[in-house]
């Protein structure tokens, strides 16, 4: 997964001031409409962590409960008035305790963002309500955790040396791209018998222990096996190059899988084998698979090349930029915030939420365990993010009018949307300017970088 998987929202990640350590701050008046007395401590968790803690007295927030007490009037029912009619020093009576308590965490809410505007906390991700305890008519107090975000100090990042991958395409790479569409659009018919891998075989799998006998209930049914399908198993393919219906063929092999590896002992038992009909490459097969956007084999062949050109050229630009954001992070050493970890990670999620035809996660689905397993990935795009916002400050690269204009000139006929209404817009989207900005900073790393064209002599990814 390359850098451009993540895309990562910069309005969160907020320039702080100086460094805040434990100190008590005195409270401060409000706007006038009240005056609550307000004690803060700050206290340094880490370089990226804070715990902010904040103590009143009861009497400072009764309009908060007051408000509570109002809302929660129309939904009474008290046994002798009608719903929403009781006095109100009745609910305070009755549900005084149970109302306080529930509005704490609005409290809380509104408390903490007075004093991180007033104090200029400048917290960056989701804060957490670590403790909580208040004694009705006395006193609340409730402690906050939050991240900031760290002091970068910024290495060089300019003349960073860069390997560029040049790739020729070859009349083989071609070829092959010409047969996937083939067999895209391939049919079949029933055969005797496998000649070539251009079958397809039907058959009952049955999972045997090492002696050879079969399992209870390991059997799968209509299990279908495309010998041409590079991803086949080898083991699987040989027993299979000659099978016949009724066929019955005993494989044994070492599956590998990432780092595990298990044993596979299975007989296998062919009940069809169909011929793959791979249509003829003509002009008739080219304007099916274009839908008569082209009418010849040469035009489709030019389009062919020129698109694999294309695909070659993004992707070695794509391996450059990253070697070069790799190196940078290499030289900066620095704690990442925990809540911009788990914005990644979350971000992570919801894409493989999206994979999925009904947008849900399956239901054995462990997240924790697919937080663990990504959490150094999550790190690294996270530094990243930080980082590539310190250098725009540190270059002053600004996103112009100019730019927007040019975009929206470039994307108008594209998407099919008035230009004018795209500059407007673009001139209101954050993250359309965070973009422009990105492509600038990558345009500047790559002016400022020693880069080495190397011939590459293999077409494999």
């Amino acid at each position: 997964m390359g850098f451009s998987a993540i895309e990562f929202d910069q309005g969160r990640l907020i320039r702080l001031g100086s460094s805040i350590g434990w100190r008590r701050v005195p409270p401060c008046p409000h706007d006038g409409k009240r005056n609550e007395q307000v004690e803060v401590m700050i206290e340094n968790l880490s370089d990226v962590s804070r715990a902010v803690e904040i103590s009143v007295q009861a009497s400072e927030i009764q309009h908060h409960f007051d408000k509570a007490y109002q809302e929660y009037r129309p939904k009474a029912e008290i046994k002798g008035f009608r719903k929403g009619r009781a006095p109100l020093e009745l609910i305070k009576k009755l549900y005084g305790d149970l109302i306080e308590h529930e509005a704490l965490n609005t409290v809380a809410t509104e408390l903490y963002r007075d004093v991180v505007r007033e104090k200029e906390l400048k917290p960056i991700g989701d804060p957490v309500i670590v403790d909580m305890n208040y004694k009705r008519g006395e006193q609340f107090r409730f402690k906050v955790r939050y991240d900031v975000r760290p002091e970068i100090t910024l290495k060089d990042y300019k003349g960073i040396k860069a390997e560029k991958p040049i790739h020729r395409v070859a009349d083989d790479e071609i070829e092959e791209e010409i047969l996937r569409l083939r067999r895209m659009n391939s049919t079949t018919e029933q055969a005797e018998g496998v000649a070539d891998d251009e079958y397809i075989v039907t058959a009952e799998l049955r999972e045997l222990d090492p002696s050879g006998l079969p399992l209870v209930g390991k059997k799968n049914q209509n299990s279908r096996f495309y010998l041409a399908d590079p991803q086949l198993e080898q083991p699987i393919h040989d027993a299979l190059r000659n099978a016949t219906p009724g066929g019955e063929y005993r494989v044994s092999f070492r599956h590998q899988h990432g780092d595990h590896a298990h044993d596979v002992n299975m007989m296998i038992t062919v009940s069809k084998v169909e011929k793959v009909l791979l249509p003829e490459f003509s002009d008739e097969f080219v304007k099916k698979v274009t839908k008569e956007k082209i009418a010849t084999v040469d035009e489709f062949l030019r389009g062919l090349r020129k698109d694999l050109e294309s695909y070659w050229t993004e992707k070695s630009h794509r391996q450059v930029v990253n070697a070069i954001a790799a190196e940078i992070i290499r030289r900066h050493d620095f704690q990442v915030p925990e809540s911009l970890i788990r914005s990644v990670l979350q971000g992570l999620v919801e894409e493989v939420r999206m994979q999925y035809r009904d947008k849900q996660l399956p239901s054995d689905f462990d997240t924790e365990r697919f937080f663990r397993e990504n959490r150094d990935y999550a790190i690294y795009q996270a530094k990243w993010a930080l980082l590539r916002e310190e250098i725009i400050n540190a270059e002053n690269i600004s996103v112009s009018e100019q730019d927007l204009a040019a975009l929206a000139e470039k994307e108008s006929e594209k998407i099919g949307i008035d230009k004018d209404r795209l500059v407007g817009y673009y001139k209101s989207s954050e993250q359309v300017k965070d973009r422009l900005a990105g492509d600038k900073l990558v345009d500047f790393l790559l002016k400022h970088a020693t880069i080495k064209e190397v011939e590459q002599h293999n077409s494999a990814e």
